[in-house]
């Protein structure tokens, strides 16, 4: 559980990203109910600038093509998972063709749903920036207007003690300690820099 400073939905408590997945596969409704989430993110001018490939474990032809896609230090782990996903963001919007400065932005805020949802349900999503990008444009021909950016390995984590000397240390990397900047380091008031008198308050910080 993660060690927030204040009440939080039990998902962002128990969010985490995986190494070490139950080799098996995700029933659909549960992918669709990670989806639907993700569906529902909020976006500039409500353009839903994302979209999202799918490979199911069971499509093994799918799922081995995507772990190719993946670099060679994903591919191991993300084997275990029980459905990999390529995120993927349009650069214009779709009312008048502008680019859309915030693509990414909401891209990553449809993610965090989806990751969010996975964990509501029991599943854990993994999010991974270590993909091949053009092999990814060619292998499943992204047009030029949209753009690959991530993948994402959702699956059961596995709580079993490893045995091999990998599971070992994706185990140790796991159980590491979490950490996060403090909030007075993050939020400002005023000018840059100045953090509220009620974030360090809240941290103590002020006598």
């Amino acid at each position: 559980m993660n060690p927030t400073q204040s009440n939080v939905l039990d998902a962002i408590q128990n969010r985490y990203s995986p190494y070490r997945f139950e080799p098996r596969e995700v029933e659909d409704d549960k992918i669709l109910a990670c989806l639907e989430a993700a569906r529902w993110a909020a976006s500039s001018f409500n353009d839903q600038p994302w979209n999202w490939i799918v490979a199911r474990r069971q499509d093994t032809v799918e799922f081995e093509t995507m772990i190719d896609c993946l670099m060679e230090a994903n591919q191991d782990w993300a084997r275990q998972a029980g459905a990999l996903l390529i995120t993927v963001n349009r650069t214009t919007f779709r009312r008048n063709q502008k680019h859309n400065r915030v693509a990414l932005h909401d891209l990553g805020q449809a993610s965090a749903y989806l990751a969010l949802q996975a964990a509501e349900l029991g599943l854990q999503a993994h999010q991974m920036g270590g993909v091949n990008l053009s092999r990814l444009r060619q292998q499943y021909e992204i047009p030029q207007d949209h753009e690959p950016q991530t993948a994402i390995a959702i699956g059961y984590p596995d709580r079993s003690e490893p045995t091999s000397e990998q599971g070992k240390a994706w185990q140790a990397r796991e159980n590491s300690a979490r950490q996060r900047l403090s909030l007075s380091e993050q939020t400002f008031v005023g000018k840059w820099g100045v953090p509220a008198e009620f974030v360090k308050r809240s941290e103590g910080k002020v006598s």
